[in-house]
């Protein structure tokens, strides 16, 4: 048995160090596993030399890219209005950019302006610049705008083509990033009503398949890309309270894995035939028992007998609910579908899963293709880290876990000195190190390692919500002012 473990944890290393390619060429390097095998960062951004140059730009939550000598991200430029009723950010920015960046100094060497047809509702904490570009291999740039699609453009800020999407039925805004899979472009478009997984061929933008997905509401997930040892590429979505697999040439639902949480956010990570899925929301837990069914609902609010509920319905049985959330189409009334989805959010649980699903199809929940689960301890937004064979997992408040990723087992825990904040950029991993970042801006580095330690902190003094890119002895950092080259010794 000693040796089984020792040889999985092998596979799992190699193939995690392996799929990095030492590509940063879309959200959190290849296939989002934020891992570098040969990249030197600073192990501590302070020290003399290790700052090369800050560059301000707009701001904008997406992560920087890159591709040759060139780094790619996009802004938003413009005021902010509240609606205070709900507390949304519905106006946050005037205009939509896509930059080009040169790594040596950090100058703009062009930016592009994007066609805004609407405004979104974005919350405090998003912004309508939140999706972080992909660029394929001849330096073709992919972005995606929640208040206009997608667009594409070349080395040289040529733009190739455009394709109107929306508008979106998303409260809180995007997240989701483009991936590039062979020659098709793929975009996650789930949201509170119609919600889809979109294949287009990257060269012309023209439709390949649109697959849809009436099983899940709003959720902010980057796919990450399943290569099985026979068949297709498969895409891997987390959704609300699902995982699924498609087929990547036709988008066929190959596979999929109930139990997850209300809109996630995380990535999930690819290794040695291995997924890892996390999946968490501050309504989950399980923590409602006996949630009626919508007859029962019904029998309970309907005073009118008109087969849908009312807001002053609902508050008169349910007194703190929040009705804009549940009524998902937002026209007034609670129907059928509308409850139905508030019952799985009310009965779902925080998870993070490990699936090993081989060739299997349809419904593996209850099958041996499910590994474990880990139902605390789980981040909101970043994404977990497979680092030299072991799962690195930061939660709001400092708290870092380190798992056993052939069990799931928490190997030790403890929280980040002095950085007792709320995390959205996802740690990664590079000269056998992790590096995470705070929202207010306070990056710590660690050695990696069961026994981790703490190497460094920095104080940047500016919001983070930007996962860094790695490239060679250099790391690119955005804040909410501007973009960052240190560099290694």
């Amino acid at each position: 048995m000693f040796a089984v473990r020792t040889l999985l944890r092998l596979v799992l290393c190699v193939t995690a160090t392996a799929a990095s390619a030492e590509e940063w060429n879309r959200f959190r390097g290849a296939n989002g596993d934020g891992v570098s095998a040969t990249a030197r960062p600073p192990a501590d951004f302070s020290a003399p030399g290790a700052l090369v140059w800050r560059s301000p730009l707009p701001p904008g939550h997406s992560s920087p890219v890159l591709h040759g000598d060139r780094i790619y991200l996009t802004a938003a430029e413009g005021g902010a209005r509240t609606d205070a009723g709900r507390q949304k950010v519905v106006d946050a920015g005037g205009v939509l950019w896509t930059y080009a960046i040169d790594k040596k100094s950090g100058a703009t060497l062009w930016r592009q302006k994007a066609p805004r047809p609407r405004m979104e509702r974005y919350q405090p904490t998003n912004s309508p610049a939140s999706p972080s570009p992909a660029v394929d291999a001849e330096g073709n740039v992919y972005v995606f705008f929640g208040d206009f699609g997608l667009l594409s453009y070349d080395r040289s800020g040529r733009e190739r083509w455009r394709l109107p999407l929306g508008p979106f039925n998303n409260a809180n805004g995007h997240g989701t990033s483009p991936v590039i899979v062979g020659d098709s472009l793929i975009l996650l478009a789930d949201q509170d009503t119609d919600s889809y997984l979109l294949s287009v061929f990257k060269d012309t933008g023209e439709r390949l398949w649109r697959t849809a997905r009436p099983e899940s509401t709003r959720s902010y997930s980057t796919p990450a890309v399943f290569e099985p040892s026979s068949g297709p590429a498969q895409i891997i979505v987390p959704g609300a309270y699902s995982v699924a697999s498609y087929d990547q040439k036709t988008g066929e639902k190959l596979w999929w894995v109930r139990g997850l949480s209300w809109q996630p956010k995380s990535t999930p990570i690819v290794a040695g035939g291995r997924i890892f899925v996390n999946s968490w929301e501050g309504a989950g837990g399980g923590r409602y028992e006996d949630v009626p069914d919508f007859p029962a609902m019904l029998a309970a609010a309907d005073q009118d007998s008109d087969r849908r509920i009312s807001e002053p319905e609902l508050l008169a049985v349910e007194p703190k609910s929040r009705f804009e959330i549940i009524d998902l189409n937002s026209d007034g009334f609670l129907d059928r579908r509308d409850w139905d989805f508030e019952v799985a959010k009310r009965t779902a649980s925080n998870a993070l899963v490990a699936i090993e699903p081989g060739e299997g199809r349809g419904d593996l929940t209850d099958t041996p293709a499910l590994l474990w689960r880990l139902e605390k301890f789980l981040p909101n937004v970043p994404s977990p880290l497979l680092y030299k064979g072991l799962l690195y997992l930061v939660k709001d408040g400092g708290i870092l876990s380190v798992l056993e990723p052939e069990t799931g087992r928490v190997a030790t825990q403890g929280r980040l000195p002095q950085a007792y904040d709320k995390y959205y950029a996802s740690p990664i991993g590079a000269d056998g190190r992790v590096y995470l970042f705070s929202e207010p801006g306070r990056a710590t580095v660690i050695e990696a390692g069961r026994d981790w330690k703490p190497l460094s902190q920095h104080d940047f003094e500016e919001p983070v919500y930007a996962t860094p890119a790695l490239d060679g002895r250099r790391m690119y950092v955005r804040t909410a002012a501007a973009l960052y080259c240190f560099q290694g010794g």
